[in-house]
């Protein structure tokens, strides 16, 4: 589960979806449907947006840390948002929504494919009229499926406080699963002060487009459309279906 450097880190490189990605949801979401949800949140890079643009949302997220950086985000501006403490796979809440979505591939953490049902049935039972479901979804390039070696990347980005969050990270993958498992380590100085560390394990699964959709009909979901991503991949298959409750 995301720690509190991730979310300072993710949210300090990537602080808000771009204006294309905002106008998509903006034009896929049904207008005049009541609150909507963004399920797996995190630290509110499409949700604080949103909720600028005027549309009522709730948030949802397993990480409390993700939680309580999109609560600092949204602190930051006039607007407020109803975020709740939850597994989607375990969703559970007092709140019915007219549409639900997941973005930036983040269902694909869901690697067990009877947890993912289960996490998909569980959206179904808290929507209502139109009751639409948006995910957003990516396959990896092949080349980047039969990589033998781990793949390491490091980066780095700076907090407004100036002081510095560096990421170490090694992928592994396992085609035959269609899982990626990545090793991250968080380091987090001002200057030469080391301030923290945080390790990390996120594993990561993909579905073809057929695959994905045929999931979202055993779950109860119908209409079901296959389209474009709102984050348009630089390699692989980015693509995102609609259907409904």
């Amino acid at each position: 589960m995301a720690g509190a450097l991730r979310a300072l880190f993710a949210s300090a490189e990537e602080p808000r979806a771009s204006d294309a990605e905002l106008t998509w949801y903006l034009d896929q979401l049904p207008r005049d449907a009541g609150t909507f949800v963004d399920l797996m949140c995190g630290y509110g890079r499409l949700l604080v947006p949103l909720v600028e643009s005027g549309r009522g949302l709730h948030g949802v997220d397993a990480s409390s840390a993700m939680l309580a950086e999109c609560e600092s985000r949204l602190a930051r501006t006039p607007h407020t948002a109803t975020l709740l403490r939850q597994d989607i796979a375990e969703l559970n809440v007092p709140f019915r929504y007219g549409a639900a979505f997941v973005g930036a591939g983040a269902f694909q953490r869901l690697i067990d494919v009877a947890r993912a049902r289960t996490a998909l049935e569980r959206i179904r039972a808290h929507l209502v009229d139109p009751g639409v479901l948006m995910l957003d979804l990516h396959v990896p390039p092949e080349r980047m499926q039969r990589i033998a070696a781990p793949l390491v990347e490091v980066r780095s980005t700076v907090l407004a406080d100036g002081s510095r969050i560096a990421l170490r990270s090694e992928t592994t993958m396992y085609p035959d699963a269609r899982i990626a498992r990545t090793e991250s380590r968080y380091v987090h100085r001002r200057g030469r002060e080391l301030l923290r560390e945080e390790n990390e394990t996120l594993a990561l699964t993909w579905y073809a487009p057929d695959d994905i959709a045929l999931l979202i009909q055993d779950a109860g979901f119908r209409d079901i459309v296959v389209g474009p991503s709102p984050r348009p991949a630089i390699e692989g298959q980015a693509f995102s279906i609609r259907a409904h409750a």
